[in-house]
């Protein structure tokens, strides 16, 4: 694969809300962006999101001759992928489905295309089977929801995935301003979802056996760790938390009681009972907000967190 190849042209597969999202992100990178779908209203739904997105991009910073008119969209994928850098797939997580999907997309391809999937559950070494001539520029590319606004991007690569395929897509997202994370290893989930399933797995457990309310606990997340957590990762604050003597006297100190605490965390069965149970928590929770006020009232955080980082020295470069 020749890898000197600059991306200026990005194909969108599959324009959901992840689709949609990157579609957005590329735009205001100042990137030409096709996007294709055969969803009824897709190309409707896709430009009301981009329409809507926009302005928190601009706020944070559009790339100079980045458009919204540089998106182009049809339905046919032979037509989409003509002239593609790279593809973003975001296709449905079947594993039937997208092997057929890749196998058409090595035929229309180049050989020095990369394919890139947001899949957040399947590998890439079940996906790229579906490759016949060149799995090696098949790449797992993991965004965070929404992806035009979180940085974080999961690289994984399969069994047949090429190095040079993990660089240039890792070289890609950096250049988007992305946190790319690169996995050594292929497992279910990657990684930030299985750090949020493990802990997801307490929640629930906690909330189940009434050691407290559904709001308390999400209370207890975002207004305890969560805040450290938008600023540092587990390991750094660790390091923090043990003083002048940092890692080193936060083992010595806590080992102990971490481990304790290990074997009592729970294991819950989401039976009808605790799905009930969290669902009615939820919206007493939530009150009369709207999906949309929930979403806008994140976003709007998220997007002064995401100026106080790019202001900080470093931009927090190495606290992830």
């Amino acid at each position: 694969m020749a890898g000197n190849k600059p991306i200026s042209q990005v194909t969108i597969i599959g324009t959901g809300v992840i689709g949609a999202s990157w579609a957005t992100l590329f735009l205001a990178k100042g990137l030409d962006v096709v996007a294709t779908d055969i969803a009824p209203n897709a190309e409707a739904s896709l430009r009301g999101f981009v329409d809507g997105a926009w302005p928190a991009l601009e706020r944070l910073g559009l790339t100079p001759g980045a458009s919204k008119l540089r998106l182009v969209f049809t339905a046919d994928l032979a037509e989409a992928v003509k002239g593609a850098h790279l593809v973003q797939e975001n296709g449905p997580e079947r594993i039937d489905f997208k092997k057929k999907l890749y196998g058409q997309l090595d035929e229309m391809l180049p050989p020095d295309v990369v394919i890139a999937s947001s899949s957040s559950g399947l590998t890439m070494s079940e996906i790229q089977s579906g490759c016949p001539f060149h799995p090696e520029r098949c790449v797992i590319a993991h965004p965070f929801n929404p992806p035009h606004l979180i940085p974080l991007v999961e690289i994984v690569g399969g069994a047949k995935t090429s190095e040079e395929t993990i660089r240039r897509a890792s070289e890609f997202y950096t250049a988007l301003g992305k946190r790319t994370v690169r996995l050594h290893k292929e497992v279910p989930g990657h990684v930030a979802n299985r750090l949020q399933a493990a802990l997801a797995r307490e929640v629930y457990h906690l909330v189940g056996e009434g050691v407290v309310s559904v709001a308390d606990v999400d209370t207890a997340l975002c207004w305890g760790p969560g805040l450290r957590w938008g600023i540092m990762g587990q390991v750094l604050l660790n390091h923090l938390g043990g003083g002048q003597g940092g890692m080193e006297h936060f083992l010595e100190q806590f080992t102990g009681p971490m481990t304790a605490w290990w074997k009592v965390l729970g294991s819950p069965e989401l039976t009808p009972e605790l799905q009930q149970k969290l669902i009615a928590g939820v919206h007493a929770e939530v009150g009369s907000r709207s999906i949309d006020d929930l979403a806008a009232e994140r976003d709007e955080v998220l997007l002064g967190l995401l100026e106080l980082r790019a202001n900080t020295a470093g931009g927090g470069a190495h606290s992830e």
